[in-house]
């Protein structure tokens, strides 16, 4: 065991990479579960197989992995101890995972350990969902302790997602079926249920009485690059909004759970998916706003727009930035706005949480002290990870008196010190675990899949297109007057 590391015990486990070679293995789920395995968080006895097509030495495919977590880790976090324990895990098998007798191959890999927990990982595209699931079960390799994990996008409306989960569900349980969504293992994230749940202070507050609204925002600096064939199909709403977004949204507003138990902080969600108040026909004019950003500049570097990334001959009216009024029809939440925006090629990187409470009733203060700004919680996820609760105080000095909104600052960094684990760490331990929690159930992805469907339909009906803004800016000049109409402004910068 390595010094001054806690182990964290688990039993042996076969994890098995459906797109082993592809980009988010390499980008992400190995350099994860490497980071696990430094960190002392695998049991000797667990296993790495990457499944893809095409023929691969196990040590060709272990210097490929060798490569990719030298590259992506941050400097000084690879080490040779470590890679020596990480590599001894790999194997490569190949199986082409439309074909039903190359699953023998994966079978005799996995042969004697029927008992050990099985994640099977597909990391591929959604059409190979349902074949791989069922040339998994027709080579006889689900087991009680077998697990499935799911990447987004699950569908790209609510017809395929269910055409996808019923070819799933024929052959797996909905105990035993992973959906991830990244965002969920964010530590803010997990600390926006500590700070609901675990403080007196914030959950007597946390509703219409003394909130104005919601601000959740997902910026991004750069463009769609080599994901244009996916992105043209899909857009913002169906990339972000459907899954992150609502995500986010859900556990903002979420009832307390009876329990931290699985089902129960998901029965909360759902409630909130189907508390949402229907975006349909005309109300889409006002509600929502699409963009596609046109050329511009980035940190003062010249960037090109939407359609030049692919074929300056192009058309389409694929949105790059969404942004929504939504309203959520319940007792706690009715009559406060909860605002999204989410967009490439905005100018800064950033996703938060912004919680804005209602101003003080009476301003007790002379016009010459200063506005009173309202208090804000600001969540944010990244980057610099953290939680601000912006307030107003007074500036110090004699003479007359001066009101400023000044921020009590908590930085995961700066408290709790050493590297934030990603989320993919904690996510992939919960597969391991068994822990579904953090997962959407399938009743949870059809919900948000039917409310965004009303959306698409209503930009088509109404003929709502996307409008063109420049690169680096924060999106069309509407999604400016969404929320300024109603009295309130973005959240961009916070005091220094």
């Amino acid at each position: 065991m390595q010094q001054g590391k806690a182990a964290l015990m688990m039993q042996p486990f076969d994890m098995v990479v459906f797109g082993g070679r592809g980009d988010l293995a390499k980008r992400k789920l190995l350099p994860a579960l490497y980071h696990l395995d430094h960190e002392n968080r695998l049991p000797q006895d667990g296993r790495i197989i990457a499944v893809s097509r095409g023929s691969m030495s196990r040590d060709d495919y272990r210097e490929l992995v060798r490569e990719a977590c030298a590259t992506e880790l941050p400097t000084g976090q690879f080490d040779d101890e470590t890679w020596q324990r990480f590599s001894a895990r790999l194997d490569y098998v190949e199986v082409d995972a439309t074909e039903a007798p190359a699953f023998g191959a994966l079978r005799d890999a996995l042969a004697g350990r029927d008992a050990t927990v099985r994640c099977f990982y597909l990391a591929t595209a959604p059409e190979l969902f349902g074949p791989i699931a069922s040339n998994l079960a027709g080579a006889g390799l689900v087991t009680p302790v077998t697990r499935l994990v799911l990447e987004k996008p699950l569908g790209k409306d609510l017809a395929s997602a269910k055409a996808i989960n019923a070819a799933i569900g024929a052959s797996f349980s909905e105990q035993q079926i992973f959906r991830i969504d990244h965002y969920l293992g964010k530590e803010t994230v997990q600390n926006l249920m500590v700070l609901r749940f675990a403080n007196g202070l914030f959950e007597p507050l946390w509703n219409r009485t003394f909130v104005d609204h919601v601000q959740i925002t997902v910026a991004e600096t750069v463009g769609v690059g080599g994901r244009w064939s996916y992105y043209d199909q899909a857009g913002a709403l169906r990339d972000m909004v459907q899954n992150h977004m609502l995500q986010l949204l859900c556990l903002t507003a979420m009832e307390p759970p009876i329990t931290l138990d699985d089902d129960a902080v998901r029965d909360e969600k759902l409630k909130v998916l189907k508390s949402l108040a229907p975006i349909a026909g005309s109300d889409a004019a006002q509600l929502t706003v699409r963009g596609q950003y046109r050329a511009g500049a980035i940190d003062g570097q010249p960037v090109p727009g939407y359609l030049e990334e692919f074929d300056a001959g192009a058309a389409s009216d694929t949105e790059t930035f969404v942004a929504v009024k939504a309203g959520i029809e319940n007792w706690r939440w009715a009559g406060v706005p909860f605002y999204l925006r989410t967009g490439k090629r905005l100018p800064s990187r950033a996703s938060e949480i912004v919680v804005q409470f209602r101003t003080p009733p009476h301003d007790l203060y002379p016009e010459s002290a200063g506005a009173i700004h309202p208090n804000r919680l600001v969540m944010r996820l990244q980057p610099d990870e953290g939680i601000r609760l912006l307030m107003m105080s007074k500036q110090r000095g004699p003479g007359e008196m001066k009101l400023r909104q000044t921020a009590l600052d908590l930085s995961f960094n700066e408290t709790f010190g050493g590297r934030s684990p990603g989320a993919y760490e904690r996510l992939l331990l919960d597969v391991i675990r068994g822990r579904p929690t953090l997962f959407m159930r399938v009743d949870e992805l059809q919900a948000a899949w039917r409310w965004t469907d009303q959306i698409v339909a209503a930009w088509n009906q109404q003929g709502i297109v996307p409008r063109s803004y420049t690169s680096g800016s924060w999106g069309p000049s509407a999604a400016v007057a969404l929320i300024e109409r109603d009295g309130r402004t973005w959240h961009e910068d916070d005091p220094s």
